[in-house]
Formats: structure tokens, C-alpha cells, sequence
């Protein structure tokens, strides 16, 4: 039988969904521009190679992190907040990259930030609610 601490809130079904397909149209859109034929990787124009490598290696993460919150592990709130970082590094290189002239695409310029917002809000997310739960379970509150 689940005791009420075992329950999902909406918060985490919407989070857990949000993080694994954002995973599953990482890998997805990620792997055939890297993998499929040619005109994929023709139609994504001027990608920057280590900025589409990370984000396709970070969809397997994306799912993971998904797959863990959902089942409230404190896991799920640690991998979020390193994916929340990495990619807000990978940002930040990209910046560089466009800085020094290099080429891109405006769709990454775009996606970027986006993806870097998604899972600060994700990690804040689950900081909160796997984090303190797990500190609640671990020290519980002196009774009188």
C-alpha cells in the first residue's frame, strides 16, 4: 500500500514528462543529423559540432534525470542541476564561438537559452521537492 509521501504531485508527472521528451527530441533530432543521411545534416545548415554533440549526449541524460524524478529520487534533482550547469557552460562556449566569428545558426542562438531555462526551472524543481524531502526523511523535526 503507497502512504501519501509516496504519491506524485502534478508538479512531478509534469516535470518528469517535460525532461524525458525534451530527451526523447534531443536524441532524436540530435541523432539524425549526426547519424541519419546526409540531407539532415545538410537541412541543419551551419551546426556548431560540439554544441550538437553535447545536447545529443545530453538527451540520454535528459531521460534519465525524467525517469528519476518521477520516481522522487534525489538523483533526479542532482542530475538536473549538473545538466542545468553543463549546458549553461555549453551556452556560454557557444557564445565564444559566435564571438570569434564563428558560424551558426540562428535556430541554435534560440534553442540554447531555451534549453539552459528548461533545466534551471527543472533542477530548481526538483532541488525543492526531491531535495527537502530527502532532508525530511533523514532529520525529522524535534516533537515536544
Amino acid at each position: 500500500m503507497k502512504t501519501t509521501e509516496n504519491k506524485r504531485s502534478p508538479g512531478i508527472w509534469i516535470v518528469s514528462f517535460v525532461a524525458i521528451a525534451f530527451g526523447l527530441l534531443t536524441l532524436k533530432e540530435g541523432g539524425l543529423t549526426l547519424f541519419g543521411p546526409p540531407q539532415y545534416a545538410e537541412a541543419a545548415g551551419n551546426y556548431v559540432p560540439f554544441v550538437l554533440w553535447f545536447n545529443f549526449i545530453a538527451g540520454f541524460f535528459y531521460i534519465l534525470a525524467g525517469v528519476c524524478i518521477f520516481r522522487q529520487r534525489q538523483a533526479g534533482a542532482i542530475l538536473s542541476m549538473l545538466i542545468a550547469s553543463l549546458t549553461v557552460i555549453v551556452f556560454g562556449a557557444f557564445a565564444v564561438h559566435i564571438a570569434l566569428d564563428g558560424a551558426y545558426e540562428q535556430r541554435t542562438l534560440i534553442a540554447m537559452p531555451v534549453r539552459s531555462l528548461v533545466w534551471i526551472a527543472i533542477a530548481i524543481f526538483a532541488r525543492r521537492k526531491l531535495m527537502a524531502r530527502t532532508s525530511e526523511i533523514i532529520s525529522p523535526p524535534l516533537s515536544r
